[in-house]
C-alpha cells in the first residue's frame, strides 16, 4: 500500500473536472424531483391517486422499481429508481480508468518502477470513488432536508446513493482483473450492470402479478438498495448486504491482482488466425467486426425500451384521467389533442440522448484505435485516413439510426401505431448526429480532449432536466440540438430544422476528418 496517498492525489488531479461533474449532477437529481412533484400536484388527493396507480402498473414498476407509499419523499425515491444504474456506471468506469486503462497505457508500469506497492493503484482508485460516493450521499441528504423532507429518510436515500457507488466500484475493480484491456473491462462491468438491472426489473414486475419470480429481485444489488425504502420502512438490512458484497468484491479483486502479471488479465485473449478472411479486407468490414457487438447490444436495449414505453402508454391515459395535474402536464407538452402525444413527446428526447451516447461511444473508437497502435498498422497500408476514420464514423451515424428504429418499432407493436412511433423515434436522429459530429471534431482537432465529447451529452441532459424548471433563457435552451427537433407526435413535422441539424452535423464531422488528415497519428 506504499504510495497510496500520493496516487490518490494524482487521481484527484486527473479527475478534477469529471469527478465533481457526475457527483454534483447525479447528487442533485432527488432535489430536482422534489421540486417537480411540488409543482405537479395541486392537491394531496392527486398525489395519492398518482402513487396508487403507479404502484400497481407493471410498466412503471419496470422503469423505476417498487413504490410502497404516497408521500413526496417516497415518490422521489421511486422516480429516481434508475439512479443506482447511473451512479453505478459512473463508479465502475472511474475505477477502470485508473486501474486497467492505466495498465494498458503503460502508466502503471512506470509508477510501479518507483517506491509504490502492488495494491496502491487499485486502492487509490477505490478510495477516490468511495469518497465521491460519500460526498454524493451528503449532497442528497442535505438538499432533501433543506426541502423539508424527514431527516431519517433523507439520510437513508443518501446512503442508497453512496452504497450504489461503492458496490459498482467493486465491480469495476473486479472487471479490471479479469480483462487484459480497458475496453474488455468496461464491457464486463456494463454487462454485469445490465444483468442485475434486468433481474431487478423481472422480479419487481412479477411482484405486481402472481409474484412467482419476485425472488429474482433479491439476486440483484440494485434490488437490494431499492428495498431500503427511504421515507417508508427505512429498512437497513439490504444496505448491510450490499456493503458486505462490496467488501467481498474488493477482497477478491485484491487477491486476483496477485495472481496475474502486470498488464495482463486473468481471461486470456483469444488468438486469431494468421491471415484475415476476405470479409475483413476493407476498412468498413473491419469496422463491422469491431462494432458489431456494441451495435447488437444497443439495438437489443432499445428494443426492450420500446416494449416498456409501449406498455406504459396505456397507463398514462389512466393517470391523466385520475389526476388533473398529470393530465395538464402532458397536455402542455403534447398540445390539446391528447395526453399520449405529450407522453411520447416526453420519452422521445430521452431515447435520443441515449442514442447520442451510443454514437459518441462508437465515434471514440477512432481514438481508441489510435492509442492502442492499431491505427498505425492499418494506415501503413494503402488505406487512407479518411477511409479508416470514416468506416468507424459510419457506425456512429448508422448505428443510432438502427437503435432508434428498433425502439420505435417495438413501441408501435405494443402501442398499436408502428408507422407513427417509428417517425417519432427517427426524428431525433439529426440531433444525435450533431453530437457525433462534435465527437469527430474533437478527435480531429484536439485528440487528447476527445473524451470531452461526453460533456456535450451531459449539457444536453442538464438542459432537458432543469432548464425549463429553472426558467433558463431560450438562447441557453437552444444550445441543445434536441430543442430544435419537432416535438412529434403533437407538433407537425417540419423538414427545415432537421435539415439544419444535419448540415451542422456534416460540417462538424467533415471538419474533424479534415483535421485528422493534417495531424500526426497518434496525436
Amino acid at each position: 500500500m506504499t504510495g497510496t496517498l500520493r496516487l490518490l492525489r494524482l487521481v484527484l488531479r486527473r479527475d478534477r473536472f469529471v469527478l465533481p461533474f457526475w457527483v454534483l449532477g447525479l447528487g442533485l437529481l432527488p432535489y430536482i424531483y422534489v421540486t417537480g412533484f411540488d409543482t405537479l400536484f395541486a392537491t394531496v388527493q392527486e398525489r395519492i391517486q398518482y402513487a396508487r396507480i403507479s404502484a400497481a402498473n407493471a410498466g412503471f414498476v419496470g422503469l423505476y422499481g417498487p413504490l410502497h407509499g404516497d408521500s413526496i419523499g417516497e415518490l422521489v425515491v421511486w422516480r429516481g429508481g434508475f439512479s443506482p444504474v447511473l451512479v453505478g456506471l459512473a463508479a465502475l468506469l472511474t475505477v477502470i480508468r485508473h486501474t486497467r486503462a492505466d495498465e494498458e497505457a503503460g502508466r502503471t508500469e512506470l509508477i510501479r518502477a518507483t517506491v509504490v506497492g502492488r495494491f496502491a493503484p487499485m486502492a487509490a482508485a477505490l478510495l477516490t470513488t468511495a469518497a465521491a460516493g460519500l460526498v454524493m450521499g451528503v449532497i442528497v441528504t442535505v438538499t432533501l432536508i433543506g426541502q423539508g423532507l424527514p431527516a431519517g429518510g433523507s439520510v437513508a436515500l443518501g446512503a442508497v446513493f453512496a452504497i450504489s457507488v461503492w458496490m459498482f466500484a467493486g465491480v469495476g475493480a473486479l472487471a479490471a482483473q479479469l480483462s487484459g484491456t480497458a475496453r474488455g473491462a468496461r464491457a464486463i462491468g456494463v454487462l454485469v450492470l445490465g444483468v442485475v438491472w434486468v433481474l431487478r426489473l423481472a422480479g419487481d414486475i412479477s411482484a405486481t402479478g402472481d409474484g412467482s419470480l419476485s425472488w429474482l429481485s433479491w439476486l440483484s444489488p440494485i434490488g437490494w438498495v431499492h428495498r431500503v425504502f427511504p421515507f417508508g420502512a427505512d429498512d437497513w438490512w439490504p444496505a448491510v448486504l450490499a456493503v458486505v458484497v462490496t467488501l467481498a468484491t474488493v477482497v477478491v479483486s485484491a487477491y486476483l491482482l496477485t495472481r496475474r502479471d502486470l498488464g495482463g488479465g486473468l481471461l486470456a485473449g483469444r488468438l486469431g488466425p494468421a491471415a484475415a478472411a476476405a470479409s475483413l479486407r476493407s476498412p468498413v468490414a473491419l469496422a463491422w467486426r469491431l462494432h458489431r457487438g456494441l451495435l447488437f447490444g444497443w439495438v437489443g436495449g432499445f428494443a426492450a425500451l420500446g416494449l416498456i414505453f409501449g406498455a406504459v402508454a396505456a397507463s398514462v391515459v389512466a393517470l391523466a384521467e385520475d389526476s388533473a395535474g398529470v393530465g395538464e402536464m402532458f397536455a402542455r407538452i403534447g398540445g390539446s389533442d391528447g395526453v399520449l402525444d405529450g407522453y411520447f413527446g416526453t420519452v422521445a428526447p430521452i431515447c435520443g440522448i441515449m442514442a447520442a451516447c451510443y454514437a459518441i461511444q462508437a465515434a471514440l473508437r477512432i481514438r481508441d484505435e489510435e492509442q492502442t497502435g492499431h491505427a498505425e498498422a492499418i494506415l501503413s497500408t494503402d488505406v487512407s485516413r479518411v477511409a479508416w476514420a470514416g468506416s468507424h464514423l459510419l457506425f456512429a451515424l448508422a448505428g443510432p439510426a438502427v437503435a432508434l428504429l428498433a425502439e420505435g418499432l417495438f413501441t408501435g407493436l405494443v402501442h398499436g401505431d408502428v408507422a407513427l412511433m417509428v417517425k417519432v423515434a427517427l426524428v431525433q436522429l439529426p440531433a444525435v448526429w450533431v453530437l457525433a459530429g462534435l465527437a469527430m471534431l474533437l478527435i480531429g482537432v484536439a485528440p487528447r480532449a476527445a473524451a470531452a465529447a461526453w460533456a456535450g451529452v451531459a449539457v444536453v441532459l442538464l438542459l432537458m432536466l432543469v432548464g425549463p424548471l429553472l426558467e433558463f433563457d431560450q438562447w441557453v435552451l437552444d444550445l441543445s440540438p434536441f430543442t430544435h427537433v419537432p416535438h412529434l407526435p403533437a407538433a407537425s413535422l417540419s423538414a427545415v430544422p432537421l435539415m439544419n441539424l444535419t448540415l451542422i452535423a456534416a460540417a462538424l464531422g467533415g471538419a474533424g476528418l479534415l483535421a485528422l488528415r493534417r495531424r500526426d497519428v497518434p496525436g
